[in-house]
């Protein structure tokens, strides 16, 4: 691990000269992770789409199960609180309310690496495992977009789609994102449209489907983008998706509720193959601590937002995409 500033000056390096890397930066933006040509570095596995450096091999394993040890819905409650107050008070439209649950699970951090379905994969060995649906940004040609996803359902609930749809909380809150992402794109890029808006997404995990929405904002980039890749993405952090609006203070409030650092869950990681780029945000992350498995997962806090219905999400979000 390296400090946040040098993966930017770094990415920004190699952005010049055209040099392939993996980075990583934490959602408190203090550490990071940096390595060059990293499809011919081993240390730290990765898959953006159809790009890795795993082993063409899978390790073996069994089927696969996942048990939550602990909940503490009294817990969560207070820190909802402490939310809800910081939006009575103004002080944010959305913050998103993050919790670290005790987990027990059957395979080791590599084997959820190799059998997860997800997009976006990264393993920090005996440190943590990410499998996420969530795109940060992509960058081709001159046109940067993103990708945020807000709203969640079992996907076997009847009408699951239509209830998520004609949910005004999760309608609330996903326009407020959508908002702060195309605010976000702006400081970076001009002509930023938003060409989709809360279209469907379906992901199977071990307990079923579930359904998520997201939408698609677009800029378009200067030609010499590639000199300063490591300020644009900078620029950006943290992940509007995972923090609220307005950003600062947002930051603020779910850092007194939470009361921990949530390191390099919901921070960020990307590949840069020379000419393109494409990072995710790193949810869907369990991490291991002292030989104790911990899944971190949360939600987007409204003034709509009821704790019970919100602390049900966040238990929902703990899957293993196999």
């Amino acid at each position: 691990m390296i400090e946040a500033n040098e993966v930017h000056r770094e990415m920004n390096r190699c952005g010049k000269s055209g040099q392939p890397f993996l980075f990583g930066v934490d959602f408190e933006m203090n550490r990071g992770f940096f390595i060059e040509n990293p499809l011919e570095d081993k240390r730290i596995l990765f898959e953006v789409g159809l790009v890795s450096n795993r082993e063409p091999e899978l390790p073996p394993s069994p089927d696969p199960r996942l048990e939550v040890l602990h909940v503490d819905e009294t817990a969560y409650t207070s820190k909802f609180d402490i939310v809800r107050d910081g939006l009575l008070y103004g002080n944010s439209f959305l913050a998103n309310l993050t919790e670290r649950t005790p987990v027990s699970v059957n395979l080791t951090l590599e084997q959820i690496f190799y059998h997860s379905k997800a997009r976006y994969k990264v393993l920090f060995p005996e440190r943590f495992v990410c499998f996420s649906p969530e795109s940060f940004v992509r960058i081709r040609g001159n046109e940067i977009s993103a990708y945020p996803m807000k709203g969640t359902i079992d996907a076997t609930i009847p009408d699951a789609e239509s209830l998520l749809m004609n949910n005004y909380k999760e309608e609330c809150e996903h326009y407020t994102i959508v908002d702060l992402l195309r605010n976000d794109l702006n400081r970076v890029s001009q002509n930023v449209q938003v060409r989709r808006f809360r279209y469907i997404e379906k992901i199977r995990t071990i307990k079923g489907e579930i359904l998520q929405t997201s939408s698609e904002i677009a800029g378009h980039l200067p030609d010499d983008w590639h000199r300063h890749i490591g300020d644009i993405i900078f620029r950006l952090l943290p992940a509007g998706s995972i923090s609220g609006a307005p950003k600062l203070s947002t930051i603020q409030l779910i850092q007194k509720a939470e009361g921990i650092p949530r390191g390099y869950y919901s921070g960020i990681f990307g590949y840069f193959d020379g000419c393109t780029l494409d990072s995710a945000v790193m949810i869907r992350f369990i991490e291991k601590t002292k030989g104790q498995y911990f899944f971190r997962s949360g939600g987007g806090i409204t003034i709509n937002s009821k704790s019970a219905e919100e602390y049900a999400e966040v238990l929902e979000k703990i899957y293993l995409s196999i």
